[in-house]
């Protein structure tokens, strides 16, 4: 089991890859190993970002003693930290263009300036090449930082032009043992929680801590498990957008009108008073990007509803294979069982292939119903449509 004893700042917050901040402590200490470009990758809840943001700041600190610019690192405002962390369903050229051009800035206060982009995967390919000249020739004081859950997931341009670290997964007994020592739940709600979230940390941690979350799970699954016909389809579809769009509101909302609030204080308008007409147009902006992070919040949503089908239709598999150990959804054992033996395995498969499909088609902006409608006709027939 990993240890659960932090290490020395900036590296605290990183948990369970001690190879890879070894790795990256050796990089920042100033030895010829530190590339001028990285790209870390692991599965969902690896700790990529915060893996990227610790190493950020031991570059910019002038050595392990200084902790206040660790900090200030650590918080995002340090001015020799440029971090992208996209909340729209991709990373844009102006963005992509923004970060180019203050990759060229001199470090203000640190030893380097450090470009870190946590969603490298939501480039597209006119995107990535506004990256790929900076990326082959930075100046010698900038070091970029890309994040995403696979090497894969980039061009082969990018790829050729970064230094790359994957992080391990840990296992569930792992992270069952951190959300225990985070939240103070017990034993067994950890241990769901990290099964659940397939051991990503971020969402066992959260399933651990609200009940709601564990309830819309539970719920979604047990809606596609008791699909029988094509006339449940669209009702059960609706219930799945239903469940993610309540989801992403819990997620969304508290932070929304606390941005807004922000906002209003930073102008001078008391809460509740008329809005002046030249405040009017940076409510809009501020409305339109919230918009947009709802939108993607959403889709991450349905996503992670098509991440827990993935593991129900694994589990069946694993069943049909005469296999129990590392079964996942252990819950719903007796329904498992049950379609495990009325199906034959080549029928589960096809249903994971049309859940990969249906990933892949949400982030080409498919309507999320008639994507669902889609597979649930999938599941129901044991056919494509």
């Amino acid at each position: 089991m990993t240890s659960l004893v932090a290490p020395a700042p900036p590296w605290s917050d990183v948990w369970g890859q001690d190879q890879a901040v070894e790795i990256l402590q050796t990089a920042a200490s100033g030895t010829a190993a530190l590339s001028h470009a990285w790209l870390i990758t692991g599965p969902p809840g690896s700790g990529r970002s915060t893996l990227a943001r610790a190493f950020a700041a031991a570059l910019i600190a002038s050595g392990p003693d200084d902790a206040a610019t660790m900090r200030q690192v650590l918080a995002g405002t340090h001015p020799d930290l440029t971090a992208l962390r996209t909340e729209g369903v991709i990373i844009t050229i102006a963005q992509a263009r923004s970060l180019v051009e203050r990759s060229y800035f001199s470090p203000s206060t640190g030893r380097y300036r450090v470009i870190v982009v946590e969603d490298a995967d939501r480039m597209t390919e006119r995107t990535s090449n506004v990256l790929l000249k900076a990326l082959e020739e930075p100046p010698p004081e900038t070091i970029w930082v890309l994040c995403a859950p696979s090497d894969a997931d980039l061009l082969p341009t990018i790829r050729s032009r970064v230094r790359l670290l994957r992080l391990r997964e840990p296992e569930v007994a792992d992270v069952a043992a951190l959300i225990q020592a985070r939240t103070g739940v017990d034993a067994a709600t950890a241990e769901q929680a990290a099964r659940h979230a397939q051991r990503h940390i971020g969402m066992a941690q959260r399933l651990a801590t609200d009940p709601a979350s564990r309830r819309r799970r539970d719920e979604t699954l047990r809606a596609v498990l008791r699909v029988r016909g094509i006339g449940d389809v669209v009702e059960v579809a609706g219930e799945i957008v239903q469940a993610a769009g309540d989801d992403a509101k819990a997620l969304t909302a508290e932070r929304d009108e606390a941005e807004r609030a922000s906002l209003l204080r930073t102008v001078g308008v008391v809460e509740g008073a008329r809005i002046p007409p030249a405040v009017r147009s940076q409510i809009t902006a501020l409305e339109d990007e919230q918009r947009k992070r709802a939108t993607r919040s959403l889709r991450d949503g349905i996503d992670r509803v098509l991440t827990d089908l993935q593991s129900l239709y694994r589990d069946i598999v694993l069943l049909q294979l005469g296999r129990e150990e590392g079964l996942i959804n252990l819950e719903l054992l007796d329904d498992l069982r049950a379609l495990a033996s009325a199906w034959k395995p080549q029928r589960t498969l096809v249903v994971l292939d049309h859940i990969a499909e249906t990933r892949d088609a949400l982030e080409q902006n498919v309507q999320p119903t008639l994507a669902l409608e889609s597979l649930l006709v999938t599941i129901v027939s044991g056919r494509k449509p």
